[in-house]
């Protein structure tokens, strides 16, 4: 944990201590606003229904057709930011569940628009992937509790407090 604070402080201390950047141009700027103005992520390209049973952790990216309408509607560099994170953050999360919770079955969803969770009780709870506005995303399941939209980047502790109580 330490270390990741100091890795983290390693990477943020060089960008935050270039003070005399460039100012932008009004063209740049207007480019900026513009695809910063996209606040919602396009929809997908397919409107299938992947149905989930118990003890599940669900991954979900966006199709190929949907990338290229995120990457067209983002400016070029937070795009990156966001693949590149959504990347390292999935592949933790993996290893986080491997390692501290196997008897989790993960699900990849790449092709599909709806997650359709099936609880003990029969129940049952249906997300639209389009109405969320991140490019990727991990839901968990337990069966009793409704499914969770996991924080990645608190995934340890997200884990143990869904999947204790």
């Amino acid at each position: 944990m330490k270390f990741r604070i100091f890795l983290c402080c390693l990477l943020i201390l060089p960008g935050l201590s270039c003070s005399d950047t460039p100012p932008k141009t009004n063209l740049t700027q207007s480019k900026i606003k513009d695809k910063d103005s996209a606040k919602n992520k396009p929809p997908g390209s397919f409107s299938d229904t992947i149905i989930i049973h118990p003890l599940s952790a669900v991954f979900y990216t966006p199709d190929s057709l949907q990338l290229e309408k995120i990457k067209a509607i983002s400016d070029t560099m937070i795009f990156e930011s966001t693949i590149h994170d959504c990347f390292y953050q999935m592949r933790n999360s993996r290893m986080l569940l491997k390692q501290y919770y196997p008897r989790i079955k993960i699900i990849d969803v790449k092709n599909a628009r709806y997650l359709l969770f099936v609880k003990t009780d029969g129940q049952n709870e249906c997300i639209d992937l389009n109405t969320k506005n991140d490019p990727c995303g991990i839901f968990i399941f337990d069966g009793h509790k409704k499914a969770r939209l996991v924080d990645m980047t608190n995934i340890e502790s997200e884990l143990g407090l869904y999947f204790s109580g």
